[in-house]
């Protein structure tokens, strides 16, 4: 596989695209650790700290299907770069008004994740117009995947220290100027100058008119919360056992776990029914979020939230695939978004549920809620198990799309992206 992405990566644009996308989507990735640091440094509450970051999760989720429909529509030029633009001007007036009054706060944290550009859904986009091979294209999808997950890994680390050397103010403000530059190095590029969307039905649902893409959503809506609520229940963790940087190391253990993870998940190719294998995925998924409850030293708690990430990314991979066979045509980058916008919306109902939970139970309490979530998306894959295994009826598959009704092998994703 090595062989295979450099081959890619040999590709006219395939480099600059891939970079440009990581690091744009730098400030949607560390956003609610960057504003938790933000809000502590203030002297704000836990409950505040996960209270902004879910007001950024939930207008983010509002908005990447919106952005995402727009793309389908108007090309990625006319809508990514504003976007990021006004994203960064944005969460610049929190960083410069800080917690108080709360009115601003709220608003220019609502209007930073509002405006997030939905990059991750456009770089998918461009990959057929880039690699003109079906297994390169999939190749890079693993490839898009597996450097994800290192910017997940770095990310956290990359906040904590942005947010010792100088502050966490800075780290707000330089993230979200690395975000537009990134996207405005996808934007200005050929394949995404020239991309358009494949021709669509004209209806107001969009993407949600595919009923396996609702079952696919409505469990990721608990993947989400688990996530959202770890971030949250580490910060007192880390405050009796070291401070931020174990806090950065605690997130990075994760986004490095879930590295691992899909690299193994990627290194054969998957036969049998995907939405069958999904369960299987995230009921390893919540019982690797268990041990986190323990709560040893800080060295320990590192590698727990290693184990922690490793079925992540492959549950992230596995529903690529069926995102992509129920996704109706024409719909593809809002299809993904309202993965993305699914996946946020769980993690700000996690970061917001996490705080009081927290403040009344201490950390341990906090831990347990990935758990009860994992548990609780494996019983919504189940319950809609016939409906996720039946892909969309009269898709148009583009040369290169996961949209598989012959049930083909699975290509070799990596980890996947974060939604």
């Amino acid at each position: 596989m090595a062989t295979g992405y450099l081959e890619i990566l040999r590709a006219r644009h395939a480099t600059r695209l891939l970079v440009g996308t990581l690091v744009g989507r730098l400030p949607n990735a560390t956003a609610a650790i960057a504003i938790v640091l933000f809000v502590r440094a203030q002297g704000g509450s836990y409950s505040l700290a996960g209270a902004l970051a879910a007001v950024y999760g939930v207008a983010n989720a509002v908005g990447q299907p919106v952005l995402g429909r727009l793309v389908d529509l108007r090309g990625q030029p006319r809508v990514q770069l504003p976007a990021a633009v006004l994203s960064a001007l944005a969460m610049a007036v929190f960083a410069f008004v800080g917690i108080e009054p709360r009115t601003a706060a709220y608003a220019s944290v609502a209007a930073a994740g509002l405006f997030t550009p939905p990059l991750e859904g456009g770089l998918r986009a461009l990959w057929s117009s880039v690699l003109h091979r079906q297994e390169q294209i999939h190749r890079a999808y693993a490839m898009d995947a597996v450097a994800q997950e290192v910017m997940f890994t770095v990310g956290p680390l990359l906040v904590t220290v942005c947010a010792s050397l100088w502050s966490p103010r800075a780290a707000l403000l330089v993230l979200n100027v690395l975000g537009v530059l990134g996207a405005l190095s996808v934007v200005v590029s050929a394949p995404s100058r020239a991309w358009r969307s494949a021709p669509r039905e004209a209806h107001w649902l969009g993407a949600l008119r595919s009923p396996g893409l609702l079952a696919l959503l409505g469990a990721f809506l608990f993947v989400g919360v688990a996530m959202g609520s770890i971030t949250v229940a580490s910060v007192p963790y880390a405050d009796g056992h070291g401070g931020d940087q174990v806090y950065g190391w605690l997130m990075a253990g994760l986004g490095f776990g879930a590295l691992i993870g899909g690299m193994a998940y990627g290194a054969r190719q998957w036969a049998g029914e995907p939405a069958r294998r999904l369960q299987v995925l995230v009921a390893f998924l919540a019982v690797c979020y268990l041990p986190l409850t323990l709560m040893p030293g800080a060295v320990a708690m590192t590698f727990l939230t290693v184990l922690a990430g490793v079925f992540l990314a492959p549950v992230i991979a596995c529903a690529f695939v069926l995102v992509d066979r129920h996704a109706p045509a024409g719909t593809v980058t809002e299809a993904f978004s309202w993965l993305v916008t699914m996946f946020t919306v769980g993690a700000s109902v996690g970061t917001g549920l996490a705080g009081p939970v927290v403040e009344a139970g201490g950390a341990q309490w906090g831990f347990a809620v990935p758990a009860a979530a994992g548990a609780v998306a494996l019983l919504v894959l189940i319950s809609t198990g016939r409906v996720l295994a039946v892909a969309v009826q009269g898709a148009v598959v583009a040369v290169g799309s996961e949209n598989d009704p012959n049930r083909a092998l699975e290509p070799r994703l990596g980890s996947g992206d974060r939604a």
